[in-house]
């Protein structure tokens, strides 16, 4: 199996000419330092001291504020850096995250020069009334003109999307979520909105101006967004704000949807439904029930104290279920057993439900 590792660089807010709403890179990445040639070699090699090497795929990334903004030299340092690692052998590959209106030909063709291989945009939405409230400084336009430009030389396209934003609706976040798929990105992130500290959004959240996305509000949204994605073939390679030393509920997250573990919750609550789902459909009258899943998605179907799964059996009230591991099936894949059997795989939930 091979494994791929990160290595994070997180340049705060160096290149960002916009304060939106909801940011303050500082806090989301928890990081201060001056970040230049030698901190990305050094950064770099003290990751790599706890890397497995032989089959591993290893990619330096950066992260935080946007990357194509900083000055054309700077970002040249840090990638000349980046690409002393890839040269050397050890590292695979090069991304960076940025902005939509900061991307054009002449930045694109300094990318190439430098070897980038993936660029991530922030998208946060496709409604243009979300993206002026959260003063993101763009619209939904200069999203598909970046990537287009993108696609058009060839680097490797990962998306971000944010639920829960001022203006925002469940209607709104499954129409991002369906343009998003129509731009066929190689990936997406889907990032609850929560209220930082020192944020516009926070003075908002003060006066009663703003009201965040409860957690259980949050997972009915993002579920819905993730079979969209599913459905789709689209790989979802985060859900939820990453934690960092200051990214605490208390500490620097004010209020809002943040968990530590926000994507297993997602993935908790729809293979329950997958479950209701199956026995609902065949197994209606029968009280006695195997279900069977990988060893894997156990910590999943029983996340946050079975709350998810207790939640079901209430809903069950005449059924007795026994769960059991069996690792020949795949992640998120379940069997449910009585006098007949049914197996589903989280592909097969999104194409019936979506």
């Amino acid at each position: 199996m091979i494994r791929h590792y990160i290595i994070p660089i997180f340049v705060p807010h160096v290149g960002c000419p916009h304060d939106c709403i909801f940011c303050n890179q500082k806090k989301i990445t928890g990081n201060n330092e001056i970040i230049d040639y030698k901190y990305v070699i050094e950064r770099a090699e003290e990751y790599l001291k706890t890397m497995q090497r032989e089959r591993s795929i290893i990619e330096i990334s950066f992260y935080g504020g946007s990357f194509t903004g900083i000055p054309m030299n700077y970002q040249n340092e840090l990638l000349s850096a980046a690409n002393k690692l890839l040269k050397e052998g050890k590292i695979h590959s090069i991304r960076l995250s940025t902005r939509p209106d900061y991307i054009n030909e002449f930045i694109l063709d300094n990318l190439k020069k430098h070897n980038v291989r993936t660029i991530e945009l922030g998208v946060q939405s496709l409604d243009d009334d979300v993206l002026v409230a959260a003063e993101r400084g763009h619209t939904s336009y200069d999203v598909y003109n970046a990537v287009s430009l993108i696609k058009k030389y060839g680097f490797k396209l990962g998306l971000q999307m944010m639920i829960g934003l001022p203006k925002d609706s469940e209607e709104k976040d499954i129409q991002t979520a369906r343009k998003i798929v129509d731009l066929k990105p190689d990936f997406v992130r889907i990032y609850p909105a929560v209220v930082i500290k020192d944020t516009e959004m926070e003075h908002m959240y003060r006066k009663g101006k703003y009201i965040p996305l409860t957690i259980d509000e949050a997972i009915h949204i993002t579920k819905k967004v993730y079979l969209i994605f599913i459905k789709n073939d689209i790989k979802i390679i985060r859900i939820g704000l990453q934690a960092s030393e200051g990214i605490a509920l208390g500490k620097d997250v004010v209020a809002g949807p943040f968990h530590p573990a926000f994507r297993e919750l997602v993935e908790s609550a729809i293979m329950c439904d997958m479950i209701e789902y199956i026995l609902k459909q065949n197994f209606e009258q029968q009280k006695d029930i195997l279900i069977k899943v990988n060893g894997k998605s156990i910590s999943k179907l029983y996340s946050n104290k079975k709350f998810y799964f207790s939640n079901m059996l209430k809903k069950l009230k005449n059924k007795k279920l026994v769960v059991k591991i069996d690792n020949t099936l795949n992640d998120l894949e379940v069997v449910v057993e009585g006098d007949l059997s049914r197996k589903m795989s989280i592909k097969d939930y999104a194409n019936i439900v979506v």
